[in-house]
């Protein structure tokens, strides 16, 4: 039972999928984050399906490219988006760390979030729109519950930048060893997955996701001594955005 309900738990949180809805307690929360990239496998799964539903109608670049980008947006409710802008938002402010932690609090949006969100989303459809062969658009797929693997992993391993929030509730509840062998388990066999479709794009699309995450982490400890929720939103996008990158460079060169 503890187990369903940290399933409804994650996709309560991550997802706007509807779930039952119940009063939540710190142990129903020890192995949330296991499910975390199952919310990645949803996106990626509603991404390949339009995929095969636009070109069974002939639908325009223009609306599959629009709509595929959308989709990840609609199955989350923007969270993730939400914990980018505040990260820019905060990195940008050329402030302290204490004030760099303050802004990532305040729920209002600066000149930055916006203008990073806006570089970020024309990066990400211009190269979304390139991806056309199949095997390297289930690589992409693949790439969303992986992102999530890395996200959740940070979670569960990096320290937080503060005692509240959040990240620290998770971080604190969970089942660290366990959680962490159940999100190494995922993000390999989403590797083996990706190699299995492609070879040489198996090993440099989530090669790409790799690097940015380990720019992630030094980066967030250099900027804020730590970690915090929106600091792991900002890694789900940094990681889906420099896999589609990598796989749409790849599309290009082939």
């Amino acid at each position: 039972m503890r187990i369903l309900k940290s399933i409804v738990i994650a996709f309560s949180i991550y997802s706007k999928i509807p779930v039952p809805q119940f009063e939540w307690k710190e142990e129903d929360m020890e192995y949330m984050m296991c499910f975390f990239p199952w919310i990645g496998i949803v996106i990626g799964i509603c991404i390949y399906f339009w995929r095969v539903f636009s070109q069974s109608l002939g639908i325009g670049e223009i609306c599959y490219t629009l709509i595929g980008g959308a989709i990840p947006l609609m199955i989350t409710g923007g969270f993730h988006v939400d914990g980018y802008m505040d990260t820019m938002d905060a990195f940008y402010s050329y402030q302290s760390r204490e004030k760099k932690l303050e802004i990532l609090k305040d729920s209002h949006i600066g000149a930055f979030a916006a203008i990073m969100l806006g570089a970020y989303g024309l990066i990400y459809l211009g190269a979304f729109s390139e991806i056309q062969e199949e095997n390297l658009l289930k690589i992409v797929c693949a790439g969303f519950a992986l992102a999530r693997c890395l996200s959740g992993l940070s979670v569960v391993s990096f320290p937080p930048a503060k005692k509240s929030g959040l990240f620290h509730i998770f971080s604190s509840s969970a089942q660290k060893t366990k959680v962490k062998i159940s999100l190494y388990v995922q993000g390999a066999a989403c590797m083996v997955y990706m190699v299995g479709q492609s070879l040489y794009a198996g090993i440099i699309v989530p090669g790409a996701a790799l690097c940015a995450f380990i720019y992630y982490y030094y980066r967030c400890k250099k900027e804020f001594g730590g970690f915090t929720g929106d600091t792991a939103g900002y890694c789900v996008l940094l990681c889906e955005g420099s896999m589609i990158v990598a796989a749409a460079l790849l599309n290009i060169l082939a």
